[in-house]
This record gives C-alpha cells, sequence and structure tokens, in this order.
C-alpha cells in the first residue's frame, strides 16, 4: 500500500495561504539552508522552472511519483501558462468544474476523489502520492492521509486559508520526527495513528 503524504506549508498558525490561498510571503524562508533539505529529501516537490534556474532537472524522485492537487492550486501554474506542474510525477487535479485535462500528463478527477484516490494508494510502487493541496481537498481526503509533513514557518496569518477546509473531524496522528533550521523554519512529520 502507498502512502499518501499531505507535504504543505503553514504558518504559525495554521494557515496555508492568505484568505486567497496566496502564500508569497513564505517564499523569503527558502535559504541555502532550507533549499539543501529540499533539494536532498524532496526534490520532486519542486516545480520545474525552479528546477530549470537551479540546473537540478535531473534529480531523482526520493520519495513520490504521484501528485494530487486542487483546481486552485492547479489554477496558479495555469495562470502563469503552465498545463503539467509536475512533469516528472503522474499529475492528478480534483476539479468538478475544469470538463477537460489541457494537458496530457495531467488526469482530471472530477468525482469520487477518495475512491479514485485509494485505488492509487493501492497500486503497487516504491514511491508514494504527494498532496499538495489546497484545503478543500486536504479536508475531503483527512482519512486518506498516512503521513503529514508540516513545513511551518515564522509567521502569524491571523485569518486565511486553513491547512483542512472541511468540518469538524478530529484525526489523531503520532509526531515522527521534528527539524528545524536557522531562519526560523520548523518541519515536523507525523504518521496516521492506527
Amino acid at each position: 500500500m502507498r502512502k499518501l503524504t499531505y507535504f504543505i506549508a503553514c504558518s504559525i498558525d495554521g494557515f496555508i495561504g492568505d484568505p486567497d490561498g496566496d502564500a508569497a510571503s513564505m517564499f523569503p524562508f527558502v535559504d541555502k539552508e532550507f533549499f539543501a533539505f529540499l533539494k536532498a529529501e524532496y526534490p520532486e516537490t519542486m516545480l520545474p522552472l525552479g528546477r530549470r534556474a537551479l540546473g537540478l532537472e535531473d534529480l531523482p524522485n526520493q520519495r513520490f511519483d504521484t501528485v494530487v492537487q486542487g483546481r486552485r492550486s492547479y489554477d496558479l501554474a495555469l495562470k502563469e501558462g503552465i498545463t503539467s506542474p509536475y512533469p516528472h510525477l503522474r499529475e492528478y487535479v480534483a476539479s468538478r468544474s475544469l470538463k477537460e485535462s489541457p494537458d496530457p500528463n495531467v488526469e482530471i478527477i472530477a468525482d469520487d476523489l477518495v475512491g479514485r484516490v485509494r485505488e492509487l494508494k493501492a497500486e503497487e510502487g516504491e514511491f508514494g502520492i504527494y498532496l499538495c493541496g489546497g484545503s478543500k481537498i486536504a479536508g475531503e481526503l483527512v482519512d486518506e492521509i498516512d503521513e503529514l509533513v508540516i513545513k511551518t514557518y515564522p509567521l502569524v496569518y491571523g485569518s486565511g486559508m486553513p491547512m483542512f477546509g472541511s468540518g469538524f473531524a478530529i484525526s489523531e496522528f503520532t509526531l515522527e520526527s521534528v527539524r528545524t533550521f536557522g531562519n526560523g523554519v520548523l518541519v515536523r512529520s507525523y504518521s496516521r495513528k492506527r
């Protein structure tokens, strides 16, 4: 069984972006030390534009071979003219409004998101599934998430897009590791408590 990992950046108070979903205020914290961590541990989460600019196009995947994201997250790439933001991964976009995929590498999941993710998790393979965001699909998939990797930036938003956009539900996870960086970023890893 492959793991679904919600690998997400958030503020100290648990928001993954401002009320419109913009998380640009977190970008300045990707300094040399933190970048080295991302490059070594999670290179497949880096977008191709950044990988290309830094000469990292040939970095092998370390953890994931598949990405699932919501329509709002995908729209960020589409606004830049990028139809396949993760061409080095199998890409799925959860959307009830996007009727046709603009790219052959991107499959649209219009119905039964939970069922489709369960199928992906049941596939054979050494790599897992990267849940990129956003808030709404993380809420829909909370019971399917096997691992949380939360990059907490030293910012307080006060309000914004929550990490899980859903109704009230308690889900227990076990803390596996904590890593701190000189820039104030904290990376916590949790596994689902079974």
